[in-house]
C-alpha cells in the first residue's frame, strides 16, 4: 500500500552509525488500520533513532504529542498528552522472522523495514486502560491509585453504616453472609 511505503527505512543504504528518522502520525495514518477502535485521531510525532552495527540494527522509537480519546466515564471526547519510548532490535539471520516483541530476525539483504505496524501498536499500548476525561478527575485518595499510580477506583458515595477504615462493625457477625462461613469452615478443617 502506498500510504505505508512512506514508513519504510531503507536500511541498506545506511552506513554503520546513528541515524534518525521522524515521522507523522495524524488522523490520516490511524485510518490505514482496520482494528483500530481505540483511536481514531491523533498529532504526534515518532523520532526514530537506528544505530547500525555489524550484526545487528537497535532502534529507538521516541512518541510523542496527543491522541483523541473516548472518556470512560462520560463518553466525552477528550485530547489525551502520550509520550513513550520503546526499543526495537534487529539481528541478522538466515530468514525474516519475529523472535519476541522486541527482536525481530532479517536478512542482510532486507532493503528496508516499514516501522508504521510498530508505531501503531507502540502509540495502542501507551494508552492507559481506564481512560477519564480531565474534568471528572476528582480529588482521589492514595488507596484509589495502583503500586504505579494510575487511577484503580473512585466513588463519591459514602455508606454511612460502613465503618470507617480501622473500625469494627458492631454487628459484623450478625450479617455474616453464610457462604463465607461454609469456606471459613473448610479452611479449618486443613
Amino acid at each position: 500500500m502506498k500510504f505505508f511505503k512512506a514508513y519504510d527505512i531503507e536500511i541498506i543504504k545506511l552506513k554503520e552509525g546513528k541515524h534518525e528518522f521522524t515521522f507523522p502520525v495524524t488522523d490520516e495514518f490511524f485510518k490505514h488500520f482496520e482494528d483500530n477502535v481505540i483511536v481514531n485521531k491523533g498529532d504526534l510525532t515518532a523520532l526514530i533513532t537506528i544505530s547500525k552495527e555489524a550484526n545487528l540494527i537497535d532502534a529507538i522509537f521516541d512518541i510523542k504529542g496527543s491522541v483523541e480519546l473516548t472518556c470512560d466515564r462520560s463518553l466525552e471526547l477528550f485530547d489525551h498528552p502520550l509520550e513513550t519510548s520503546q526499543r526495537v532490535r534487529y539481528k541478522y539471520g538466515p530468514e525474516e522472522a519475529e523472535i519476541n516483541e522486541e527482536i525481530f530476525m532479517i536478512t542482510r539483504d532486507t532493503p528496508n523495514i516499514n516501522v508504521a505496524q510498530l508505531i501503531y501498536e507502540f502509540i495502542i499500548l501507551a494508552i492507559p486502560a481506564k481512560k477519564i476525561h480531565p474534568d471528572h478527575v476528582y480529588e482521589m485518595d492514595e488507596d484509589d491509585f495502583d503500586a504505579e499510580g494510575e487511577l484503580v477506583y473512585s466513588s463519591d458515595e459514602i455508606d454511612e453504616n460502613e465503618p470507617e477504615q480501622g473500625e469494627e462493625s458492631s454487628d459484623s457477625e450478625e450479617n455474616t453472609d453464610p457462604r463465607w462461613e461454609a469456606l471459613k469452615n473448610l479452611k479449618k478443617k486443613d
